[in-house]
């Protein structure tokens, strides 16, 4: 098996597997179970914020800081899609190249494929996979699709939202339901006018979510990437957060949360490729497409007639 050759350290199948989880083949399923036994270890960071919030350059500059604190990172970036291949458009190929010939450093793009939410279905299997290939820290970076992006609270034990002065958006973080999903705030550019402004409004959210709900604030730093400014004290954050979760068994709960979610994932995307075949049956024999075009039937009617066959 493709998993065995990965557990004795190939990584050219570590490779082959993730390919094989992004094309969805049905024979990554038994690969992945019997990864999982070899997972658990790693702490999953996600990385979301606005389009042109400079995510990817903020985890380029991330790795660096990581690395030079011994730990080992594997990276999930997960790219808007190709109209016309439907693979990722800012692939692995281009950015962070100077962590390519880096053995503690692994890197693989991923397309959304159409996937709102920020982040794509086969992100999961990825981490899987990282995990099993024994890397300290999993990084996840979103493509950055504004309000859907709260997923990634379902995947990261740690969630780093990123945001930049000058957006004049600011105030949707709150209606995005960000506010509610971040253990770290990052204002990246933070060299740029407007980013006081940002930092009082973030403190002002925090206030009042305080004295609504008793949660306590969390970190928000500053930090310009390209100069390197701030990326220190964010991978102390990440790792603080990390050991403080553990400490309090907050961690449990949040893996416990995230296999639940990895499980409705993986009933929703069979329950849902099922429906389909039995759709595509039933209209065949029956003409339910033209009965609901007509009237006769309703979208009600058909999808409890779907859901009955399958009980």
């Amino acid at each position: 098996m493709l998993a065995d050759r990965l557990l004795a350290g190939d990584i050219r199948a570590a490779a082959r597997l993730m390919r094989m989880a992004d094309d969805r083949e049905d024979a990554v399923r038994e690969e992945l179970k019997a990864l999982y036994p070899h997972t658990g270890k790693a702490h999953i960071v996600g990385v979301t914020g606005n389009p042109g919030a400079g995510k990817s350059t903020l985890v380029d500059m991330l790795i660096r800081k990581l690395r030079d604190r011994g730990q080992t990172v594997g990276v999930v970036a997960i790219d808007p899609s190709s109209p016309f291949t439907g693979g990722a458009i800012l692939g692995d190929r281009i950015r962070m190249q100077r962590h390519s010939e880096d053995p503690g450093v692994f890197i693989r793009s991923l397309a959304t494929r159409g996937h709102l939410g920020g982040l794509t279905r086969s992100t999961n299997d990825v981490v899987t996979i990282l995990d099993a290939m024994g890397f300290d820290t999993i990084l996840i970076e979103t493509v950055g699709v504004g309000q859907d992006e709260v997923d990634v609270v379902k995947t990261a034990h740690t969630a780093v939202v990123v945001l930049v002065p000058g957006l004049g958006d600011e105030i949707q973080i709150m209606k995005a339901g960000i506010l509610e999903i971040a253990d770290i705030f990052v204002v990246n550019k933070a060299d740029r006018g407007g980013a006081e402004r940002v930092l009082a409004e973030l403190q002002t959210l925090q206030d009042l979510m305080t004295q609504a709900s008793n949660r306590t604030p969390v970190p928000v730093l500053k930090t310009v990437a390209p100069t390197n400014t701030g990326i220190e004290e964010l991978a102390q954050a990440i790792l603080s957060h990390r050991e403080t979760t553990r400490a309090s068994g907050g961690f449990a709960t949040r893996e416990q949360a995230r296999l639940r979610e990895m499980v409705a994932s993986i009933v929703r995307e069979a329950s849902t490729a099922r429906f389909a075949r039995e759709f595509a049956l039933a209209d065949r024999d029956h003409r339910l497409t033209a009965a609901l075009l007509d009237r006769s039937l309703s979208p009600w009617q058909v999808a409890e007639e779907l859901l009955s066959q399958g009980k």
